[in-house]
């Protein structure tokens, strides 16, 4: 018995099939929750890890695990075969679906592959009160997750406008990095 456990997959280490069946975990409350609990979620554990290693760090950790989402969600919900503009309109119909947000793409340079990108209503700070910051980077990380995955290519994401510094909407650099294919 002992040699099942040892072998069982540690409930941190990330896999897409462990985040589990949930029509049939939640049968009465079904898969949505409002945005209050996921935002509860996300900044009290940024408070944690900000108090514990620094703000910066925090930040790092944040993208780093919004990047692996990103990666995961692209390769196990999106259809990646596709042309540039089929993808582009599954994606943003998938994000307003899971009501993530609403994707637009401002501007693209086909050449380069850099663009300028847009998620309005997002669930990381829409309606945050004004504190002259951005505070998207889990975001930041996500979209570099699935521009990457989608691409092959690596992304630098940055967020340039956000509702906590008073835009309202966020928009996003996504730039290829040098030196990738």
């Amino acid at each position: 018995m002992e040699n099942v456990f040892a072998e069982m997959r540690k409930h941190s280490a990330f896999a897409w099939e462990n985040l589990g069946d949930i029509k049939a975990g939640r049968g009465n409350l079904g898969e949505e929750m409002p945005v209050l609990v996921y935002r509860l979620m996300q900044y009290t554990m940024l408070d944690v890890l900000s108090k514990d290693m620094g703000e910066e760090k925090a930040n790092t950790y944040f993208r780093a695990a919004g990047y692996l989402a990103g990666t995961e969600y692209a390769k196990n919900a999106l259809d990646l075969s596709t042309d540039l503009d089929t993808f582009v309109g599954n994606l943003q119909k998938s994000l307003a679906a899971l009501k993530i947000g609403i994707l637009r793409i401002e501007e693209l340079d086909a050449q380069s592959g850099n663009m300028v990108l847009t998620v309005s209503e997002d669930l990381d700070c829409s309606g945050l009160p004004l504190t002259y910051e951005n505070v998207c980077t889990y975001d930041e990380g996500f979209i570099a997750g699935i521009l990457d995955t989608y691409t092959g290519k690596g992304y630098d994401v940055h967020e340039i406008d956000c509702w906590a510094s008073g835009d309202r909407t966020c928009r996003f650099t996504a730039k290829v990095k040098t030196g990738t294919a």
